[in-house]
């Protein structure tokens, strides 16, 4: 064994997952924390009206983009490469590919915005035809201000690269803080306007956060990459293999993105408020994908991408950080997942609930929270799967299976959102929760097909079924704990009785997994006790 794998323990003591995705789930509870705020400013202002439908669709246009260049295309193509170069000291190298590959976003991304504002109203008669009138004409308005910001935040997701590659996990995902500032102080200014002309200077508060988060990141990404020097470079074979990644990974998000705008276009035909609740329901969902699913996985990828050694050490050393990672993940999602299930209308309401934003609205949420609860597990152990695919420089295969979940969404989304609220005897509106329940399904599969195919690899890998049962079963009584405590709260003080159920039911949680002796518990307890011992002597 010799010198590599020696090198692949090095790289395992240097890179301290779990510290690592502490940072990440640190900078991006505040940003989410803070998107809160917003949502809940927004809500307060818009209600679920025609503005809101308007402005949540014409953000989603834009965001297409950032999505198809952003931060999850760059973390598998780029990081990759740039980390492993990183690892081997290659500085020089690892500037040069920086600076070509922030020249080629820069290029690409300007083109693309110069030509979709020019093709907006094309746009929208493919994601929101149920829009007519002035609806329609506000939401091409607010498409054209905003895709200049979608520009500046692909070049701030080319930061995130830079800054998770050399370890600076915090700064990159708590840089979104400013922009949702930019747009709470905007509701707060223009607040009084009437609603089209209030998302219109919603939306230039937008482009200026933007702005404000590129460039809270630029300083320390250029004292990290002293070399850079941006050039449109193809001569280099280090950026011919990042490009080569981004292919299929481009395909794979383009591929998810046309699943998500699939689900906007059936929402735009299901009535007024069905776009708004949409987009108030994934915010929730994607807060724990985001927060425990993505900051393991974006901690992960640049020490599994660093790994130096022979192909049986380095398969050894990603299944153990894959498995150590998917039991962090599981502990913390599966008691959301159980929380939206049955808790959702208090937590909808503590969070969402304000001005034109009402009861009956949070109820509506609810029901497609619910929906997204079915597939919440499986969207967060599978982003960390993928990330262990782009480790091995494998773009290929999450691709396919992101293709065939798609297919899968898009024809069950349909049958879910149409035919199926109808042969029920309900309302078409409640078609949206059925769009969020068959999406979940289709990610089932999704997470199959890579647990399967990666297992074959590098050997078995997955959560112990004796550890699932624990964690769904400490769930289920902290659900039966906290309906126990709204029964005695009552329905007044609505707020109060939300944060002391939704509070109880964290305690109990704990308290359960903890007597179950689950290690990810005891790790995270009993350190906190130790410490209150000592205060206390």
């Amino acid at each position: 064994m010799c010198q590599n794998s020696k090198l692949a323990e090095t790289t395992a003591k240097r890179d301290g997952g779990g510290r690592h995705a502490a940072l990440v789930a640190a900078g991006i509870l505040l940003s989410r924390i803070v998107g809160l705020i917003r949502q809940r400013a927004f809500n307060h202002y818009f209600g679920q009206s025609d503005a809101a439908d308007a402005f949540n669709a014409a953000f989603k246009i834009p965001n297409f983009l950032q999505n198809l260049f952003g931060e999850g295309v760059l973390s598998a193509s780029f990081i990759p490469v740039y980390s492993r170069l990183l690892a081997q000291d290659d500085e020089q190298e690892a500037d040069r590919l920086a600076g070509a590959i922030l020249a080629i976003l820069g290029f690409a991304t300007s083109s693309i915005v110069f030509v979709g504002v020019l093709v907006t109203p094309l746009l929208i008669n493919l994601i929101a035809p149920g829009f007519h009138g002035p609806k329609r004409d506000l939401t091409i308005t607010l498409v054209r201000v905003l895709f200049p910001g979608a520009g500046l935040l692909v070049l701030s997701a080319w930061c995130l690269g830079i800054l998770n590659s050399h370890r600076r996990f915090f700064l990159s995902y708590a840089a979104p803080v400013i922009w949702n500032f930019a747009m709470i102080g905007t509701m707060l200014i223009f607040g009084r306007r009437e609603l089209p002309a209030l998302a219109v200077w919603l939306a230039w508060g937008s482009v200026a956060g933007s702005a404000l988060q590129l460039a809270v990141q630029i300083p320390v990404v250029l004292r990290l990459v002293r070399g850079l020097r941006p050039a449109l470079d193809m001569a280099s074979e280090y950026v011919r293999e990042t490009i080569r990644n981004f292919g299929p990974v481009f395909v794979s998000r383009g591929v998810v993105q046309i699943s998500a705008y699939v689900d906007q276009v059936f929402a735009s035909l299901l009535g007024t408020g069905a776009v708004a609740a949409l987009t108030n329901a994934q915010l929730l969902y994607t807060l724990p994908v985001s927060l425990f699913g993505m900051s393991v996985s974006a901690a992960e990828l640049p020490a599994m991408s660093s790994a130096l050694g022979e192909g049986d050490e380095v398969a050894e050393y990603l299944r153990k950080r894959l498995n150590a990672g998917l039991r962090r993940i599981a502990f913390f999602v599966v008691p959301t997942a159980m929380a939206f299930l049955a808790l959702g209308s208090m937590i909808t309401a503590v969070l969402l609930e304000s001005g034109r934003f009402r009861a009956a609205d949070s109820n509506y949420v609810w029901g497609i929270l619910a929906g997204s609860s079915v597939g919440l597990l499986a969207s967060t152990l599978g982003r960390l799967y993928s990330s262990t695919y782009y480790a091995l420089r494998d773009t290929r295969t999450p691709l396919r299976y992101a293709a065939i979940r798609v297919t899968l969404t898009v024809t069950l989304g349909y049958l879910c959102a149409f035919p199926l609220p109808r042969l029920l005897g309900i309302a078409a509106r409640w078609g949206v929760a059925g769009l969020t329940g068959s999406a979940g399904l289709a990610g089932w599969i999704e997470f199959a097909m890579l647990r399967y195919t990666l297992n074959g690899r590098i050997g078995e890998t997955g959560l112990p079924g004796r550890l699932m049962a624990k964690l769904w079963a400490a769930a289920t009584v902290s659900a039966a704990a906290a309906w126990v405590m709204r029964a005695a709260v009552g329905r007044q003080h609505r707020l109060l009785g939300a944060v002391m159920v939704l509070a109880i039911y964290g305690v109990s949680y704990l308290m359960s997994t903890h007597a179950l002796a689950i290690s990810e518990c005891v790790d995270l307890v009993n350190p906190a006790l130790r410490r209150l011992r000592l205060r206390g002597r």
